[in-house]
């Protein structure tokens, strides 16, 4: 990381809808390969299920990052479901993201994202509890 953080409305104005539908489908194409998250996702989203999937995810992230009122649902409960989703899949799942946000838009937007994504990766184990 450089550093520098963007806000909700620079990034609002230095992020698109577009760049975040590609980093979206780039993200989820690699983990249902991801030996580690590829099961987990595979248990809960069929083939057919993953257009949808990924247009809410498209929407969440618009929702996180531009500040958007695109998405309207409860990440929370969602991972609550999870019983088996362990430090290491956030782990696994936040490098992964990593590496995606680096391909798919320039340093500080990618930077911007993933700082949010650990504060969502936080949020989401700690209601989960330690597990």
């Amino acid at each position: 990381m450089n550093g520098k953080i963007l806000d909700v409305l620079e990034l609002r104005a230095q992020l698109s809808d577009e760049q975040i539908a590609r980093l979206v489908h780039a993200f989820y194409d690699r983990v249902q390969h991801e030996p580690l998250l590829g099961p987990v996702f595979a248990a809960r989203i069929a083939a057919h299920g993953w257009p949808a999937h990924l247009d809410k995810m498209t929407r969440f992230w618009s929702t996180i990052l531009r500040g958007t009122d695109r998405y309207h649902g409860d990440p929370m409960a969602a991972h609550r479901a999870l019983p088996d989703v362990t430090a290491e899949h956030f782990e696994r799942w936040l490098a992964l993201f990593r590496e995606v946000a680096d391909e798919v838009v320039p340093g500080v937007l990618a930077d911007s994202i993933v700082q949010r994504a650990t504060r969502m990766g936080a949020a989401l184990q700690g209601s989960l509890g330690a597990r």
